[in-house]
């Protein structure tokens, strides 16, 4: 626990091309189809994904083309720039903060790198003061939303201090031709981009819409293969196991009981778990570890069907979803990520 620290503003980016999900098994198609024997039977997971469509960082030919490293980051960072820019005007605009009155930037990302960082080479074009703060995370993976998040309040924690944090995936750009692995071709089928940013200040604010209390990490021992990335010299390689939904079965429920501890409250306390929607398989998964009827995470199948798995923004998409909906008096924001970890922020209902 650390002293409140309030949820001032919350911004969506996404980038400009919309990729259907039959247009997305027809692109994997007319890449694997004759090379892999038993694509045709794998061309079901499209359909079982629960997701309509999702943004990506280029048209559906550039990943037609193979790519390397420099054409990657290049784009990487185009696009990257951008969606900063377009999240975190957004989330400035709503929580009615300048710039300059930024403190601290957190950035989170881990599809590609930008050295200097992103929030170094947009502090000028953003208006943020020279002395600002910057501190780039990468690794966190689809955690880095909840985990970005914990480290943008602890640093918030100060009253009066304000931080803007950013989180950034373009998980599309790691779209390998030259992998005809399971892995690949289920993160072809899941995962869009997007970006999200939320301002936040130290000590209690009347205009905040939330107010973070709590935030904690699990780091479950010998777990390092089921998620994360393969680095190679063609790029990124996903590393994403099928064991994945019964991992969580067997092991989340203890482990989401010592977070909420960590946070001074327990599950009961907890009205709505707003969770990371990795894939159906894992929400059903989450499901039936938080005892929940089936479809009750709702919020995170409509973000899922709209936009794919972004990775780390995602779980800020569903916050948003439920803030519009409603938040109850005390919500939790859980997402898992490589390392195998599992974060968890916990928040109550602000004055807004």
């Amino acid at each position: 626990m650390f002293p409140p620290v309030a949820l001032l503003g919350l911004g969506l980016g996404l980038p400009p091309h919309v990729l259907s999900q039959e247009e997305a098994a027809l692109l994997t198609a007319r890449i694997f189809g004759d090379r892999l024997a038993g694509f045709p039977q794998f061309e079901r997971v499209f359909a079982n994904t629960g997701i309509a469509r999702r943004h990506c960082a280029r048209p559906a030919d550039w990943y037609a083309a193979p790519h390397g490293w420099s054409d990657r980051m290049a784009a990487y960072r185009q696009a990257a720039s951008a969606l900063f820019v377009q999240a975190a005007t957004a989330a400035l605009a709503d929580a009615d903060v300048d710039p300059a009155a930024i403190d601290c930037v957190v950035v989170s990302s881990s599809s590609g790198f930008a050295v200097p960082s992103l929030e170094g080479q947009l502090a000028e074009a953003m208006g943020f003061r020279p002395d600002v703060e910057r501190v780039p995370l990468f690794g966190l993976g689809c955690a880095g939303g909840v985990a970005g998040l914990a480290t943008a309040a602890r640093l918030a924690a100060t009253p009066g201090r304000t931080v803007l944090f950013v989180t950034i995936e373009l998980c599309s750009l790691a779209f390998r031709q030259d992998d005809g692995s399971r892995a690949n071709l289920v993160a072809t089928a899941l995962f869009g981009d997007g970006a999200a940013a939320c301002v936040l200040r130290g000590g209690a604010d009347e205009r905040a819409f939330a107010v973070i209390h709590g935030a904690g990490q699990h780091l479950f021992p010998r777990s390092q293969e089921i998620m994360g990335w393969r680095i190679d010299d063609g790029g990124f390689g996903i590393v994403l196991s099928a064991a994945l939904p019964q991992f969580l079965q067997s092991h989340l429920r203890p482990a989401l009981a010592r977070l909420l501890a960590q946070c001074g409250t327990d599950e009961e306390r907890i009205g709505r778990l707003l969770c990371h929607p990795g894939g159906t398989r894992v929400l059903a998964a989450l499901e039936e570890v938080l005892r929940l009827e089936t479809g009750s995470l709702d919020h995170e199948r409509a973000v899922l069907a709209d936009h794919g798995n972004m990775s780390a923004p995602t779980v800020l998409f569903v916050l948003d979803r439920a803030r519009r909906a409603g938040l109850p008096d005390r919500a939790a924001l859980l997402a898992l990520g490589p390392g195998f970890a599992a974060n968890l922020i916990t928040m109550r209902r602000g004055p807004r």
